[in-house]
């Protein structure tokens, strides 16, 4: 029965939205309610892989005082781009690579962001997880973006029995309503980051702990 009820995705994803309400959303989504930029949602993106939300949003704000447009990003040195982003994860390799894809998106795209996940991903550098929240946050079309909450709280909870994000986008695009695909990072996101964590989850304090199977969960709290 608890198995049943936790495959149920109209049952779960509800709990799981009204619990983490009150919750810091991500970087990316607090970005976009600030103002919906195609450019500005895909930089962020980039700085806040392997980085902190805290640090990632701190680095955006920096650059998105002096970058408006991948045609401003263009002007910068790659210097210049590392001191506005530091210390973002990996921060050099971040910068040459943000001087890339203003160039690649000033020269096939006439310096506009792409809106399809298949265009997205021709860019050197944006992975799936880049091209997806792009598309969902940016255009407010469908896409799954996996990160590692996602792909480890889709395997806990048994929706799905994946070894990598890329399989887990592709065993929830069989089976996740589609109303939910643009939502389900957000959710999982701030719902892996403030109690279903990665290690010694807050099971204690989970809406979902009495249905919840937790696979792979060796402690917990």
């Amino acid at each position: 029965m608890e198995m049943e009820k936790i495959k149920d995705f109209d049952y779960v994803i509800p709990i799981i939205a009204k619990y983490t309400e009150d919750f810091f959303e991500p970087v990316v989504t607090r970005i976009k309610k600030e103002k919906v930029d195609p450019f500005e949602i895909l930089v962020g993106t980039i700085l806040s892989l392997r980085t902190k939300d805290n640090v990632t949003e701190s680095a955006s704000l920096r650059l998105f005082k002096v970058v408006k447009t991948p045609y401003d990003l263009k002007k910068l040195s790659v210097e210049e781009i590392e001191k506005l982003i530091y210390p973002v994860g990996f921060y050099r390799r971040k910068a040459v690579q943000l001087k890339e894809i203003a160039d690649v998106l000033i020269e096939k795209y006439g310096g506009k962001v792409p809106n399809t996940l298949d265009e997205l991903l021709k860019i050197k550098g944006v992975g799936r997880k880049t091209a997806n929240l792009v598309i969902t946050e940016a255009f407010d079309d469908y896409g799954i973006c996996v990160d590692t909450h996602v792909h480890r709280i889709s395997n806990r909870l048994g929706w799905v029995k994946t070894k990598t994000p890329e399989q887990t986008e592709e065993e929830l695009r069989k089976i996740l309503p589609k109303k939910y695909w643009k939502k389900i990072n957000q959710y999982l996101v701030t719902f892996g980051q403030n109690v279903c964590k990665p290690v010694s989850p807050l099971c204690s304090k989970c809406p979902l702990t009495s249905i919840c199977p937790k696979i792979g969960v060796k402690t917990f709290r």
